[in-house]
């Protein structure tokens, strides 16, 4: 990593591959830099209606003498749908869009995700870059190339391995995020700690405060520590057949509970504050970990302004039905992401499903 008093840069290394992770403020304007990654003459710039009237026309400056276009998503995870994926597809045709031709994804993760899929499609594959807007997306969902949609079924069912070109992750833009968002974001870096940086999971306890207030220099650090962790993962195991499933703590849970909720009762990141907790308590269960490590979990994510309930009206047996369709499961048996404290998070396959039910009964009771 390459540290300057205003940027961070980290190399994402997948083999003869790499891509760059510019993480700072002004990053939008450091036309000079992002421009350089765009090879044709062609590029569609993905972004949703509420990011679009405050970042497009920054984004435009750079694409001065491209044929570009832009194609707008509503707002929400309810809008990253194969409807508009075909749009997506649907507005390249309309620019003429070569195999040499990039998406620019600014916006959020939903935005992430939907953009790198239809670069992934369009002539089987074609560049695209990535200018997340929010603290989740800069710390997830930007970095390591998992694109996808989601069917009624569940969430990210469908989807494809495709690397960015870059990741300009402009700090300036989360000053325009709700607090609830910004909130969210940070139950992903609280995840990344908890999988394998128990010294990172101390650092986090120290500066919550800092953090929650949005003080700029904890929050680089922290951000840049999140992605570096990740980087690494993702170099070791890029198509998740081993240890990158570990980045999926508390997401089987989570995104059960976001389809539950019709993906507007809980934002992912809140999604996956709640199950993370679940898996500590369900680890806690099997006799894996110690109450004392839930309880540092619970501690920070309610320091950091995140929920740690299952939203009231959730039923525990459809919960469970949903957690079924988790891409992790095999065999028909539950498989999931556990640990035995902080920052030793493990696979677990065959994991009872009375005991699932159990710690979902016991916390929709709580």
């Amino acid at each position: 990593m390459t540290d300057t008093p205003t940027l961070r840069s980290i190399d994402v290394a997948l083999g003869q591959r790499s891509y760059p992770v510019w993480i700072g403020p002004g990053l939008l304007d450091d036309r000079a830099r992002w421009r350089a990654m765009l090879r044709g003459r062609h590029a569609l710039v993905i972004s949703n209606t509420t990011v679009a009237p405050l970042y497009l026309e920054r984004v435009a400056a750079g694409l001065e003498g491209l044929q570009w276009s832009a194609f707008l998503l509503d707002d929400g995870e309810a809008h990253k749908t194969f409807d508009n994926v075909g749009r997506a597809l649907d507005a390249l045709a309309q620019l003429g869009a070569t195999r040499d031709a990039c998406v620019v994804a600014l916006g959020g993760g939903v935005v992430g995700d939907l953009a790198g899929f239809s670069a992934a499609c369009w002539m089987r594959g074609i560049d695209f870059i990535q200018m997340p807007t929010t603290l989740l997306a800069m710390v997830d969902s930007s970095v390591g190339g998992k694109t996808g949609v989601n069917l009624p079924a569940g969430k990210n069912l469908v989807g494809a391995f495709h690397q960015p070109r870059a990741v300009i992750a402009d700090i300036d833009t989360l000053a325009t995020l709700p607090q609830r968002e910004y909130r969210a974001g940070l139950a992903e870096v609280v995840k990344g700690a908890a999988i394998g940086d128990l010294p990172f999971f101390a650092w986090l306890e120290q500066h919550a405060d800092a953090l929650a207030a949005r003080d700029t220099a904890p929050l680089i650090e922290a951000i840049a520590r999140k992605v570096q962790y990740k980087a690494g993962v993702v170099a070791r195991d890029e198509t998740e057949q081993g240890e990158r499933a570990l980045l999926n703590l508390g997401h089987t849970f989570g995104h059960a509970l976001e389809t539950a909720g019709k993906y507007t009762t809980l934002l992912h990141g809140e999604g996956v504050a709640v199950g993370m907790l679940l898996a500590a308590r369900l680890s806690e269960r099997l006799g894996m970990s110690a109450a004392a490590d839930t309880a540092r979990l619970q501690r920070l994510l309610e320091r950091l302004g995140l929920p740690v309930a299952i939203p009231p009206g959730m039923d525990p047996q459809a919960l469970l039905a949903l957690m079924r369709l988790d891409k992790k499961n095999t065999a028909g048996t539950l498989r999931l992401i556990l640990w035995r404290g902080i920052g030793r998070a493990e696979i677990v396959g065959g994991v009872d499903e009375r005991e699932v039910l159990a710690t979902l009964h016991e916390a929709t009771a709580a």
